[in-house]
């Protein structure tokens, strides 16, 4: 009997410290640690933050793929258009709905040059059906070895992350859906975007209270994060939302009044950065 006691008195300390373990577990967040990328949150997207795009691929000389996916019907050389008008001259657009045609070397041939890659906007989960776990997404990685630069907009923001917001075939509006896995260049985050356009900044909650450990980043339109390993900086007219579990504004937070924690979430505006591993304010 006393045997039995110990037993289940040891199996309830060990379920405790387990608890107790996961909650208080450390999980980095950290982007690239050779190359470079901006999410932005949609809408009108400024000469600021595609002339810092193309200055991270290296000038306008550097190779750029497009990958239009995320949109149900693109127009692919309208697509080109628009990044020949923005002095861009080297650019290759990949379009497919087929798995076996992105994992062809034919198909994935740009990629193996490209100094940068742009996702457009449209629903992140076609992107995920595309190209998860194909050669395509293994060549995107390798742009990001070797220095490059991956950006893209709405969809094309999300998809960077690792956890899928609004990845629900049905509805945009289930942040939770039946494709939860993005392409993981950010770790343990979730991105969001259109975030006050739209007024979806209380959205990302949905994910945090059934996944604690990922960082929750909104992105607002006309604006951009650049990310390169574990610094996070903004680009743009408008805001970043950071929801972290924490609260930080410039004026300080003594006298606030402020919700539970689990309901904290906090704006940052262009210069502003943001340490990924440490989840916080990097202030001058």
């Amino acid at each position: 009997m006393k045997k039995l006691k110990h037993l289940i008195l040891l199996t309830f300390f060990v379920s405790i410290a387990n608890i107790l373990f996961s909650q208080n577990q450390n999980y980095d967040s950290v982007g690239p640690e050779n190359g470079t990328l901006i999410a932005v949150g949609g809408g009108y997207v400024p000469d600021t933050i595609i002339n810092k795009f193309i200055e991270l691929a290296g000038g306008p000389d550097a190779p750029l793929v497009l990958i239009p996916t995320a949109s149900e019907d693109p127009d692919t050389s309208g697509i080109k258009k628009i990044w020949r008008e923005k002095g861009v001259k080297h650019i290759s657009v990949l379009h497919t709905i087929d798995t076996k045609t992105a994992n062809s070397n034919d198909f994935t041939a740009p990629l193996r040059e490209a100094k940068a890659v742009w996702f457009d906007g449209g629903r992140q989960w076609r992107l995920v059906d595309s190209y998860k776990e194909t050669k395509t997404e293994k060549l995107l990685w390798d742009v990001l070895e070797r220095g490059g630069v991956i950006g893209g907009s709405s969809a094309g923001a999300t998809i960077q992350g690792s956890y899928l917001a609004r990845g629900d075939t049905k509805n945009n509006q289930i942040m939770m859906g039946d494709h939860e896995e993005g392409f993981g260049f950010l770790s343990n985050v979730a991105i969001d975007q259109h975030v006050l356009a739209r007024n979806r900044h209380f959205d990302m909650f949905d994910i945090l209270k059934n996944r604690p450990g990922l960082l929750g980043i909104s992105i607002d339109e006309n604006t951009a994060i650049i990310v390169h390993n574990d610094t996070l900086e903004v680009l743009g007219k408008s805001y970043v939302i950071i929801y972290d579990g924490t609260f930080w504004s410039r004026e300080g937070s003594e006298l606030k009044t402020l919700p539970d924690k689990h309901r904290l979430f906090y704006f940052l505006r262009e210069g502003d950065k943001y340490d990924l591993i440490g989840r916080k304010i990097i202030e001058n």
